[in-house]
């Protein structure tokens, strides 16, 4: 199933314009709040007006300005998930599924079949109130369910969530989109959930979309410094274009000279001032000079060092040439590496992971 949605709409000072398609896949909102990602579920659900555009769902108008339509929210073929659930408690949750079901339904059977499928059988008769978070996230995804509706609408709706029940609830929600080949779009301003749940991304800012395709191409591939930004980049890093290696750009960055990736839409030129981008995981560390034969390469000494669960966040200052960097290990290579004891490093920035972005883009 599919959707399509092109929206206007101004809210005092604020401007949104977007627009975007998605077609039997997971497509994550992401960015800062305000940014207006929970606004594109708004518009889409009909729970409010866009002033200009058009919206389709499996291949329905359900909003266009220039024709004059506008379905309410009941007509269009939408699931809606919010953060705060808005289950009803004096319901049952047998009563909480079927309350989003057409009257014409044999209620019993299809509220059976959406509890079983969400591993709830024999709790019909239980109020929300006596459930844990878990179970009314999947209450709650059941009555979206009921609909049967073809586009899923989650508006971050695992972040009251501890991590446990959160990572469950995502595997859930894979599991329901491959068997009942659903299309999501899921709000987050998380940027792990984003790397867990998107087949795309679409990367939210004052109201415009900035980037939108794979998630591999949103992350590595940032379009600008700011999405970059917004996608968690720690290593943006400013240079001038050297010249050309086979395709491959060779921008100058603190007295080194770095092969980069072969661009992505325009080509710099010899001179441009441009960013470069790495992410941290993407950095590799040697110990001493071995594997010193490779591009890209510089020696530096740890400033700095954080441990957040089961990785390592490491700041590097280069010793002589070369820029500064932020390096993230997993807990065993790590310790396989003597990271807690080790001051200085060989350096590599792999040029495949090393992303030029053009200074003039916005």
């Amino acid at each position: 199933m599919s959707i399509e949605f092109e929206a206007e709409r101004r809210l005092g000072g604020f401007r949104y314009g977007a627009g975007l398609a998605a077609k039997n896949e997971l497509v994550v909102l992401f960015g800062h709040s305000g940014a207006g990602k929970s606004l594109t579920l708004q518009f889409i659900s009909g729970l409010m007006r866009p002033d200009r555009g058009r919206i389709a769902i499996a291949g329905e108008t359900v909003f266009d300005s220039a024709g004059g339509i506008n379905l309410p929210p009941q007509q269009r073929r939408t699931g809606y998930v919010v953060q705060e659930l808005a289950l009803f408690d004096h319901l049952s949750v047998a009563e909480n599924v079927a309350f989003g079901m057409p009257r014409e339904r044999d209620r019993r059977d299809r509220v059976a079949e959406l509890l079983g499928l969400l591993d709830l059988a024999g709790f019909e008769a239980r109020r929300p109130r006596t459930l844990s978070g878990g179970q009314r996230q999947r209450v709650a995804l059941a009555r979206a369910l009921a609909r049967e509706a073809p586009v899923l609408l989650l508006d971050e709706p695992f972040s009251a969530l501890d991590d446990t029940l959160r990572n469950g609830m995502r595997r859930e929600l894979l599991r329901l989109r491959s068997e009942l080949g659903l299309t999501i779009l899921f709000v987050t301003h998380d940027l792990r959930e984003a790397h867990f749940l998107a087949d795309r991304v679409a990367v939210f800012d004052a109201g415009r979309i900035l980037q939108d395709g794979s998630r591999e191409e949103v992350f590595r591939r940032p379009a600008t410094r700011r999405v970059a930004e917004l996608t968690g980049v720690a290593n943006i890093l400013e240079g001038r274009v050297a010249g050309f290696e086979q395709g491959h750009p060779v921008v100058e960055v603190g007295g080194v000279a770095l092969r980069c990736a072969p661009p992505v839409g325009r080509i710099p030129r010899t001179g441009d001032v441009v960013d470069l981008a790495i992410r941290a995981e993407r950095v590799v560390l040697r110990r001493g000079a071995e594997g010193g034969d490779q591009p890209n390469q510089f020696i530096a000494v740890t400033a700095e060092q954080f441990a957040f669960g089961s990785t390592h966040t490491l700041r590097l200052e280069p010793a002589g040439a070369g820029p500064s960097v932020e390096v993230e290990l997993a807990a065993r290579p790590y310790e396989v590496l003597q990271g807690a004891a080790r001051r200085e490093w060989l350096v590599e920035l792999p040029p495949g992971d090393l992303h030029v972005m053009p200074r003039d883009v916005d």
